[in-house]
């Protein structure tokens, strides 16, 4: 590929893209995501298409984006320093190093830029660009790449674009799954202005034949770095910690090998426990939790809000929240008269403002005790219970009517800083109202036969292990 732009003095070659690169060059949506497997060819696109911009659009102002700044100057600003030739015989463009910023002659820039932590952000309030490439969107979290995509405005005749290159895992990995794999798309998404384009290893030609060896040391990885890093796979990322997470559709009636089941009226004989994590400035997060004979955990119903909305910037006071938590438990059909102990994160019975969340609620008729906040213990309480046996069976099945928790909890990553523990960046509030009840109710987990049929066995799992197991009974 050779361009010549305006009031150039050379010929600029850019090499010879793949056929999924050229679809990327091509695509005119105004959200276009790329990528889904290491060795795509991502950043190579990025830079090509940058520049093509530049040179085909005199004033036009791009940026690209990655998560730190070491990873910007390796795969951005070194290579289009080279291919530009800033600073040396035949330069095509020039690159201020203060202002990270690249200008051609025709008065088009390109810009650079990394948000490696909440406090980088704010260089970017105000700022106005055209086109923004988002390289490694996945690492970035979903409140970010939105506050970064505010960035693309202005009233000149340029297109508005935003380009996010991305592989499965990572804290943007449940956004960008969202709106590029799953096509689920909420609010002012408008379907027609997303379009994805699925790369891998093997649609890079150019990797292929310089170091064909990288397609074997992918295979060889372990089984979830291999899909994710070679196969693409975003229901199997690096760094996920509840790997064991199973959302099998096929599986929901018959209950085996999968987390997520079809809703059903439960047993009146259960135990139900109501799970909370107020979340301050982030969501907030409740759970009705039944527990039954084999203190197997039914999670069958949700209330997630945001105590701050980012439009009006208005508090949900945690008034509203307990009196809607009292609304929902006086008309469902299964709570009504039921009682229900309540379990919440032991911060809100901080007394910060005159007065603790707890006690708000309460005036309200919403009581909770104090959860055990144990982090490491309570991520095992969650590991023993995702678990399947040998039947298939696991000890936490989710109501398919609990999309937020579906959609939150098998894309929590570990923290990099602290890699035994969940990354509280996050969404991680539903998780954490869970964990209350999970260490309310500890597993052993050591299985305890029994061979006395329980009064209540909702799914026959007593009676299927009894013949499975030639009558030594199941889990008490």
């Amino acid at each position: 590929m050779i361009l010549k732009g305006q009031n150039t003095m050379a010929n600029l070659y850019l090499g010879k893209p793949s056929e999924k690169q050229k679809l990327f060059l091509k695509d005119h949506h105004k959200h276009v995501g790329y990528g889904g497997s290491r060795g795509g060819g991502k950043s190579w696109a990025v830079r090509t298409k940058a520049v093509r911009l530049c040179l085909y659009n005199p004033g036009i102002k791009v940026m690209i984006i990655r998560r730190t700044y070491p990873e910007l100057i390796a795969n951005h600003i070194k290579p289009l320093k080279e291919l530009l030739r800033c600073g040396g015989k035949g330069e095509i463009a020039k690159y201020n190093d203060s202002r990270k910023e690249i200008h051609f002659p025709n008065k088009s820039e390109i810009l650079f830029g990394y948000l490696d932590s909440e406090r980088d952000i704010g260089r970017y309030q105000g700022l106005e660009v055209d086109v923004l490439f988002i390289d490694e969107a996945t690492q970035l979290p979903e409140e970010h790449i939105k506050k970064l995509t505010a960035c693309v405005r202005g009233v000149n005749k340029f297109p508005k674009r935003i380009y996010y290159t991305c592989n499965p895992g990572g804290k943007g990995h449940a956004f960008i799954k969202r709106i590029f794999i799953d096509k689920d798309y909420i609010g002012g998404e408008r379907p027609e202005d997303y379009s994805f384009i699925q790369s891998k290893v093997y649609d890079n030609t150019a990797l292929m034949t310089a170091y064909p060896e990288y397609v074997h040391e992918l295979e060889a990885l372990p089984e979830a770095l291999r899909k994710a890093w070679l196969e693409g796979d975003w229901n199997a990322f690096v760094g996920q910690v509840f790997a064991e997470w199973r959302n099998d559709p096929q599986h929901y009636q018959d209950r085996r090998w999968t987390h997520v089941i079809d809703d059903f009226h439960l047993d009146d004989s259960m135990k139900i426990f109501r799970g909370f994590d107020f979340g301050y400035s982030k969501p907030f997060a409740t759970v009705w939790i039944a527990i039954d004979h084999y203190g197997r955990m039914f999670l069958f119903k949700e209330y997630y809000g945001c105590t701050r909305q980012a439009d009006t910037g208005v508090q949900m006071e945690p008034r509203e929240i307990a009196r809607k938590i009292r609304e929902i438990e006086s008309t469902d059909p299964y709570l009504k008269g039921k009682r229900i102990i309540g379990i919440a994160d032991p911060a809100i019975w901080q007394n910060t403002t005159g007065e603790s969340i707890a006690s708000m609620m309460e005036q309200e008729g919403v009581y909770f005790s104090k959860g055990d906040h144990t982090r490491l213990a309570g991520l095992m309480q969650m590991h023993y219970r995702l678990a399947f046996d040998s039947m298939g069976i696991p000890m936490m099945y989710v109501f398919k009517s609990c999309v937020n928790v579906i959609r939150t909890l098998p894309v929590l990553i570990y923290d990099e800083r602290h890699p035994e523990d969940v990354d509280t960046t996050m969404e991680d509030h539903l998780y954490d109202s869970i964990r209350y009840v999970c260490m309310e109710n500890p597993l052993n987990p050591k299985p305890v036969l029994t061979e006395e049929a329980p009064e209540s066995d909702p799914l026959n799992l007593w009676a299927d292990r009894h013949q499975y197991t030639g009558g030594r009974g199941i889990y008490g």
